[in-house]
């Protein structure tokens, strides 16, 4: 019989592959470590602590991308891309603890990124209940959001987020009063069904007596864009043992959109994520709570959006649930001209790839054809 070889994909779960061929279990959790490449960019290295972690990489059969000049101590700090095995990390991330220079930082920061929790994938239907949100077929009413409700549980939702404020770039404010007005009958709907008791409420909200209604209906996951700005607002999810999703916004929705700048957007919401996360587990919360959302559209360019997507998986180093948003966004509109009512191809695009890259919740407006996508794409990953 006549040898053949062939190149393989990206294999999700390596330990069922090597299961699978009959590898000896004690092999196994080993060289699963060695199927899984991963590549770290380093920014602002010191010299010294380039030159050293280079000398380190290598020896391991690693390695550290530098630019030229390294050597030659040219500069005093520098960029790098160190890229090796699951296993040459886990060796790093005890050898540099004892190097100087920083380096035992980079040591932690791996140890983080290897430690990461896995999590299964959700799906986040969203219902408006205003007559201004960006997307109109996903705006209802009263009795219409209770159709909606059903509907979308029947379509296999595992979480329903019900805002009444619309947060579409250049929205207008609405009073608290007006917010409360809109969302109450629904909230009471849901409490007087128990529906609370088959699927996961999510209330999309700032506002403390809306956050507060909503959690006393039954809603156990708050979702919040002003990014626990408010402690009013950890303090009832704490109370009412809600989850809590910390989002990132550059501005505010009526002027998020003006220009958008950042000098690092990867280093800056991971800044934003680490000191808002603090808080929320200063006042009481815990880390398995809190969940992450880098915020798509919300005071980014579609630059900045296609970095963050590109490298979310770096967010899974705060061991919190990520969650992706881009359903319908005007980021696909700058990509390839469409309009709104016709996205949801380029929606599925961005979506399929956020969860390949580590998020776990995934908010949208067509909840039957996410199933449908994110079921096709767990059977190419198994």
């Amino acid at each position: 019989m006549e040898m053949k070889l062939y190149r393989l994909g990206n294999i999700t779960d390596r330990k069922a592959a090597l299961e699978a061929l009959g590898v000896e279990s004690g092999g196994i959790a080993i060289m699963a470590k060695k199927m899984e490449l991963l590549t770290f960019y380093i920014k602002d290295l010191k010299t010294p602590a380039a030159n050293i972690l280079k000398q380190d990489a290598l020896s391991i059969g690693a390695e550290l991308a530098v630019p030229g000049g390294v050597i030659l101590c040219e500069k005093p700090v520098y960029d790098c891309i160190l890229v090796g095995t699951r296993k040459h990390m886990e060796i790093l991330s005890r050898k540099e603890l004892a190097q100087p220079f920083g380096l035992k930082a980079v040591a932690e920061a791996l140890k983080s990124f290897l430690d990461m929790p896995a999590f299964p994938t959700k799906i986040m239907g969203v219902i408006n209940a205003n007559d201004d949100s960006f997307f109109s077929q996903s705006r209802f009413q009263e009795e219409e959001a209770v159709a909606q409700i059903h509907r979308m549980m029947e379509e296999g939702a595992d979480i329903i987020d019900i805002g009444a404020v619309s947060s579409r770039p250049g929205a207008e404010a609405v009073s608290e009063s007006v917010e409360l007005e809109r969302i109450r009958p629904i909230c009471d709907a849901i409490a007087e069904s128990k529906l609370y008791e088959k699927v996961c409420f999510s209330i999309d909200s700032y506002s403390p007596s809306v956050v507060a209604y909503a959690l006393e209906s039954g809603f156990s996951l708050l979702n919040d864009i002003t990014g626990a700005a408010d402690e009013r607002l950890i303090e009832l999810s704490v109370r009412f043992g809600a989850k809590y999703c910390i989002m990132h916004m550059q501005g505010t929705p009526q002027t998020m959109q003006n220009d958008p700048h950042y000098e690092d957007v990867m280093a800056e919401v991971d800044a934003f994520f680490a000191e808002r996360i603090a808080k929320c587990e200063a006042l009481g919360m815990k880390r398995e709570d809190i969940i992450l959302d880098v915020g798509i559209g919300f005071g980014k360019s579609l630059e900045h959006n296609l970095i963050l997507l590109k490298n979310l998986k770096h967010f899974g180093h705060f061991g919190c649930e990520v969650l992706i948003g881009a359903s319908r966004k005007s980021m696909i509109d700058k990509i390839i001209s469409t309009p709104t009512e016709e996205r949801l191809p380029g929606t599925l695009a961005l979506h399929l790839k956020a969860v390949e890259n580590g998020a776990s919740i995934v908010r949208c407006h067509d909840v039957k054809e996410h199933r449908q996508a994110l079921a096709v794409l767990e059977a190419l990953q198994s």
